[in-house]
């Protein structure tokens, strides 16, 4: 019997296979740019870390701000073939290769879910599969947002953790 969490990642894996054909329903800011193939396709299921701190430049005002992210990636068929770790934000193979990268875009993806992403990766530490990567998206996100709980004076240093899962596609140069 298939779990619904089972069943939600097969529906995100099917649809990052749509997403890697349909570049033209993205928002521009977070499409990959021409002379790339989409090269792995994986679905991140895992926590959010966020904490209550200061808000900058804001004396007396807090905020739930980003810590990190802990997820498992998996292939289209549920098998993990790696995680997603951070900071820095790292996306790790089984097979030990792993990159970090950098932020060049966010669009919005519905209230509760995190934004859609576009990064330039890294050059890869470690021979593998993200040997290579030179851009990864994240789509179909689902849940990651800061929590709802009070962030205060009373509450500041402390840590809440939320589910997400997103889409993250790999992709080389041609």
């Amino acid at each position: 019997m298939r779990t619904p969490f089972k069943t939600c990642l097969l529906a995100l894996s099917l649809t990052a296979a749509h997403a890697a054909m349909a570049q033209t329903a993205l928002p521009d800011s977070i499409k990959v740019p021409a002379g790339n193939k989409v090269v792995l396709e994986t679905v991140g299921a895992g926590t959010i870390t966020y904490e209550c701190r200061d808000k900058k430049d804001a004396a007396g005002q807090y905020e739930w701000v980003f810590v990190g992210p802990d997820a498992v990636l998996s292939d289209r068929k549920g098998k993990a073939i790696g995680k997603y770790y951070g900071p820095p934000a790292t996306w790790e193979s089984n097979d030990g290769s792993k990159i970090t990268a950098t932020q060049l875009a966010v669009a919005p993806n519905g209230t509760g879910n995190i934004p859609l992403q576009l990064v330039k990766a890294n050059p890869a530490s470690g021979a593998g599969a993200m040997q290579g990567v030179t851009y990864i998206q994240r789509l179909a996100t689902q849940g990651g947002t800061a929590p709802a709980a009070s962030c205060d004076a009373g509450t500041k240093g402390r840590k809440e953790i939320v589910g997400y899962q997103a889409d993250y596609l790999f992709w080389k140069a041609e």
